[in-house]
């Protein structure tokens, strides 16, 4: 089911998914509309990126000078450290270089460099420079934890099946970043509480939530995933996380008060009932639907996991997280003895008053 594809992707350690450019231009550009200068004087790093067949780098070498970018480095994992190595391609572009290296090809990763440094020139895509690196690539190597640690930015698409191990790496090296995850990694214990502390959060989101990728296996994917005619696959579970700001993080949500979701609501989970249910092992009502979020309501709320991707920071706070993929009944909620999806538990945000008083 297309829920589960990435899920699935993670877990066979299937991670040859190709970001395509149109996406990452929409991301890039909510940032860009927020802070024109939010790339400005900044290295930028792409790990497990290769542009050779990636769209990250070319597009961040593209838009080099526009967006005064100080430097950009990108690392590819070598072919032998895969997990997939069939149809692998040499490319011209580093057969015909005097760097080519047959063995080296196969069990090196590859660095991309472009770099503003004693240019006086405007730079593009053809000033970049590639060079085999010591090691196979791998993001948790010492030399690639160099590099990680030169840079202000870390920006690409990561295995998925490494998401976790990945996010930690950035966080722990305190990192500006945006990369491209499972939306049920919202509810990893590494994840939330990045996302409750408000020290990471959701993108500016793909284009009606698709996100579509190129990938070596697309035609083992079902009728709805995979496109023949464009050769992509696309999943409708997948996100942007980042700590970068944007404009759609600040859009409070236009929601009717309790009486008139139950009065007018769409869904009739909601609409004709004398109330909001109720969970039996935790002290809040249950809000099926975003845009059912009674305005009005004090209390507790526990919301869909896709409420997220219209968090407004100045709206709500968020309280807690339960999740079915808990290691106990402890993490789940109950509505008349039945286990409920995972949800997010927030409150409307209280207001400060002058004295400093929350109300």
């Amino acid at each position: 089911m297309p829920k589960s594809n990435l899920l699935k992707a993670r877990n066979a350690k299937n991670d040859e998914f190709y970001t395509q450019w149109a996406d990452i231009e929409k991301e890039i550009q909510a940032y860009i509309e927020f802070n024109p200068d939010v790339f400005r004087d900044k290295i930028i790093l792409c790990p497990c990126d290769d542009p050779e067949w990636s769209n990250f780098t070319k597009f961040f070498a593209l838009h080099f000078h526009e967006y005064g970018i100080k430097k950009l480095i990108s690392t590819s994992y070598a072919v032998e450290s895969k997990t997939y190595k069939k149809g692998y391609q040499l490319t011209l572009f580093e057969k015909n270089d005097p760097k080519f290296d047959k063995k080296k090809t196969k069990t090196n990763g590859k660095i991309f460099i472009l770099d503003s440094k004693g240019k006086n020139k405007k730079i593009n895509i053809d000033d970049l420079k590639w060079d085999y690196m010591e090691g196979d690539g791998d993001f948790r190597s010492e030399e690639v934890n160099k590099l990680r640690d030169e840079v202000d930015i870390i920006i690409t698409n990561p295995p998925f099946s490494l998401f976790r191990e990945f996010l930690a790496w950035i966080v722990n090296a305190e990192k500006k970043f945006l990369i491209i995850g499972n939306m049920n990694a919202i509810s990893y214990k590494e994840v939330f509480p990045l996302i409750k502390e408000n020290k990471m959060w959701l993108g500016n989101g793909f284009n009606a939530g698709n996100a579509y990728f190129s990938t070596p296996f697309a035609d083992s994917y079902g009728e709805g995933v995979y496109n023949p005619d464009t050769g992509l696959v696309k999943f409708r579970n997948c996100c942007w996380f980042t700590n970068f700001d944007h404009g759609r993080r600040h859009q409070h949500l236009s929601l009717m008060s309790m009486e008139d979701n139950l009065k007018f609501s769409k869904h009739k989970e909601i609409k004709e009932k004398k109330s909001y249910e109720k969970y039996d092992n935790y002290d809040a009502i249950e809000v099926p639907f975003t845009d059912a979020i009674p305005s009005d309501y004090d209390g507790i709320m526990g919301v869909p996991i896709s409420f997220l991707d219209k968090y407004c920071p100045e709206q709500f706070e968020i309280v807690s997280m339960s999740t079915m993929s808990g290691v106990s009944a402890n993490y789940w909620t109950f509505i008349k003895g039945k286990p409920k999806y995972a949800r997010i538990f927030i409150t409307k945000k209280k207001k400060r008053e002058k004295n400093g008083n929350r109300t």
